[in-house]
C-alpha cells in the first residue's frame, strides 16, 4: 500500500494551504482532487480574503486587534459562534498569511477603503484593511498545468481593484491589456489558486486530479488513510485533511440541512458534499448546517458549467448602482437592495404564517434606460444591447404583466421610491445611510445618490433575482487546532479539516469581503500543521 505522512482531500485554498502548511512542517504530501481541474470554488471566486490584523494592514500603518476583531463577530454573534474556534481564526489568521507570502503562495494587497459590512457594531473597521486582493498571477508559469485550474477560461486579466466590484473604474490601457493577455495573467481567484498551485509544484506537491474518494479507513481507532473508488488504498501515517468545499450541489444534503429556499447557487458544481459526507461516516460532530455564504443571484437562460448545469452569478453592483429597485411578487419593495449581499438572505427567507409561503420570492430587479446606458446586468456591459430574454416594456403596468405582478401595485411603489430617491433619502429601507451602501454604488455621484436614483425613463426592465449562496459552511465541527471532532466533542485520531467542508470558525457571519477565504486559509493553515505533528 502507497504511503504517505498527510493525505489533503480537496485542492482548493484551503486543502492547498493545508498542504504547503503539512510540506513545511516537514511532512510527505499527497494532495487528491476528485476533479479533472483543480481550484473548484476558489478558483471561480473574487478571491478576496478577510484577516483581522493582518501583515499588510500593519505595515500600512491601520489600526486593528484580537479585542476590536472578537468584539465585532460577538456582536454579530446569535448563538452560532464557538470560542475555540473563532478566537483560532483571530489569533492565527495573520500568521497564516505571513507564511503563505512568505513561501510565494500568495501576493496580496489592501483593498482600500473596503469597509467591513457591520459598521454599527463594535470593532468594525469603515475605512476597511480587513480585505486583500490578488496581485495578477501569469499561468505561464505553472507550464503544463496552466490550463488545469477549473474554469480558467471565463477570467479576465484585470485585479478585482482595477473593477468596480473593488472600488476601480474597469478601465484599464489597451496596450496594458494586450500585455496581460499574451502573458496570460490573471486576478482574483485564479490569482490565488494560480500561485498556490505553483508554491506546491515547486515543492512536488503535484495534485493527483480525478482521484475520488469513497471511504476513510480507520485502524486501531484512528483514522489512517482513504480508499479511492478505482479500490486502490492510501494510507496516511500522520492523518487525513478534509477540504473538499461544500454540499450545495447535492440536492438531498440541501434539503436536510439548509434553512430556506436556495435554487441558483453561485458556485461550481464541485461544491457535491463529498467531504461531508465522509466525515459524518467517521462520526463527526457537525455545526452550523443550516447557514451558508448567502447571495442574492441572477440566472441567465443558456449560461451552463461544462457538465450543463444552470450557472448563477452574484449580483452585487446591479441592486445597488441608481434607478433600480427590488420587488416582490405583489410589486412592493422589501429591502435595502444596497445592503450585504450574505445578510439580503434573511429578507429573501422571510415566512409569511399567513399564507404559508415565502413572500419574497421571486423577486425582480426593475430598472429603466437610464440604468441601461450606465450599468451592468450580470456580464451585460453598459454599451452592449440588453439581452433578449430580460423583459421589457414601454410602461411600468406592461411590465408588471409580463411578470406577473399587479400593476397598479407595481406603479405605486415605484412613484413612491422615485420621489424619495428625489429627495435624497429612503425612509422605507434606509438605502444609501451605510458607507457599505456607497461602496457598490455610482461613485461619481454623490450622498445618497451613489444608490438612490428615479427609475422613470423608458423602456423598463425587469430580471429576476434568485435566492443563491457562494457555498455552504456548516459541517464537521473542528477544535481550534482543525482537529475534526466525534460526537462526544473529542477529536477523532488522525482526521482534520478546513474550509466550507467544516462548520465555519466565525458562524453564519459574513465578516466583510472575503470572509470566506479567510477562515478557509487560516484553518488550511492549521490542519495542515496539526496534521503534519499528529504523532509527535
Amino acid at each position: 500500500m502507497e504511503s504517505v505522512d498527510v493525505i489533503v482531500l480537496g485542492s482548493g485554498a484551503a486543502g492547498m494551504a493545508a498542504a504547503l502548511a503539512a510540506h513545511e512542517a516537514g511532512a510527505s504530501v499527497t494532495l487528491l482532487e476528485r476533479e479533472a481541474r483543480v481550484g473548484g470554488t476558489s478558483a471561480v471566486s473574487g478571491g478576496v480574503i478577510w484577516v483581522p490584523d493582518n501583515p499588510r494592514q500593519r505595515a500600512a500603518g491601520m489600526s486593528d486587534s484580537r479585542e476590536e476583531a472578537l468584539a465585532y463577530f460577538r456582536s454579530l454573534d446569535h448563538g452560532d459562534l464557538v470560542d475555540d474556534t473563532l478566537e483560532a481564526f483571530v489569533d492565527k489568521g495573520g500568521a497564516a498569511l505571513s507564511f503563505l507570502e512568505d513561501i510565494g503562495a500568495l501576493k496580496v494587497e489592501l483593498l482600500d477603503g473596503y469597509p467591513d459590512y457591520y459598521l454599527d457594531r463594535p470593532g468594525a473597521k469603515p475605512e476597511g484593511g480587513r480585505a486583500l486582493d490578488h496581485d495578477l498571477f501569469a499561468l505561464t508559469e505553472l507550464g503544463e498545468w496552466a490550463g488545469r485550474i477549473y474554469a480558467i477560461e471565463d477570467m479576465k486579466p484585470m485585479m478585482l481593484r482595477e473593477t468596480p466590484l473593488g472600488g476601480g473604474t474597469g478601465i484599464v490601457e489597451e496596450s496594458e491589456m494586450e500585455r496581460r493577455i499574451a502573458a496570460q495573467e490573471r486576478g482574483f481567484g485564479q490569482a490565488m489558486v494560480g500561485r498556490l498551485l505553483k508554491a506546491c509544484l515547486d515543492r512536488g506537491i503535484e495534485p493527483r486530479t480525478g482521484s475520488e474518494v469513497v471511504r476513510l479507513m480507520m485502524e486501531e481507532g484512528r483514522i489512517a488513510g482513504v480508499v479511492l473508488a478505482d479500490g486502490t488504498a492510501l494510507h496516511a501515517v500522520q492523518g487525513v485533511v478534509i477540504a473538499t468545499g461544500g454540499f450545495e450541489w447535492d440536492a438531498e444534503m440541501r434539503q436536510a440541512f439548509l434553512r430556506g429556499p436556495m435554487d441558483a447557487p453561485a458556485s461550481p458544481p464541485t461544491a457535491a458534499g463529498m467531504g461531508l459526507a465522509l466525515a459524518m461516516a467517521a462520526g463527526a460532530k457537525l455545526g452550523n448546517m443550516t447557514q451558508a455564504w448567502w447571495a442574492p443571484t441572477l440566472a441567465p437562460p443558456g449560461r451552463k458549467w461544462s457538465g450543463g448545469e444552470q450557472r448563477a452569478e452574484p449580483v452585487l453592483i446591479e441592486r445597488t448602482v441608481p434607478h433600480s429597485l427590488l420587488v416582490n411578487r405583489a410589486g412592493q419593495r422589501f429591502c435595502n437592495e444596497a445592503a450585504n449581499y450574505s445578510a439580503l438572505a434573511g429578507a429573501f427567507h422571510q415566512f409569511d404564517p399567513q399564507t404559508y409561503d415565502y413572500p419574497n420570492l421571486p423577486a425582480w430587479l426593475v430598472f429603466d434606460q437610464d440604468y441601461v446606458e450606465r450599468y451592468p446586468i450580470g456580464t451585460r456591459m453598459p454599451h452592449e444591447p440588453v439581452p433578449d430574454w430580460v423583459p421589457r416594456a414601454d410602461t411600468l403596468g406592461e411590465l408588471a404583466g409580463k411578470l406577473g405582478i399587479e400593476g397598479e401595485a407595481l406603479e405605486a411603489t415605484v412613484a413612491r421610491f422615485n420621489a424619495h430617491a428625489r429627495e435624497g433619502h429612503d425612509p422605507d429601507f434606509q438605502r444609501g445611510t451605510s458607507a457599505y451602501d456607497h461602496f457598490y454604488g455610482d461613485r461619481s455621484r454623490e450622498g445618497t445618490a451613489v444608490t438612490l436614483g428615479a427609475v422613470e425613463r423608458a423602456p423598463f426592465y425587469a430580471v429576476e433575482i434568485h435566492m443563491g449562496l457562494l457555498g455552504t459552511n456548516g459541517g464537521a465541527r473542528t477544535d481550534g487546532a482543525a482537529c475534526i471532532l466525534g460526537h462526544d466533542s473529542k477529536p477523532i485520531p488522525g482526521l482534520f479539516g478546513a474550509g466550507n467542508a467544516i462548520a465555519c470558525p466565525t458562524g453564519g457571519i459574513y465578516a466583510g469581503a472575503g470572509g470566506t477565504l479567510g477562515p478557509a486559509l487560516t484553518f488550511g493553515y492549521i490542519a495542515g500543521r496539526s496534521a503534519a505533528n499528529a504523532n509527535a
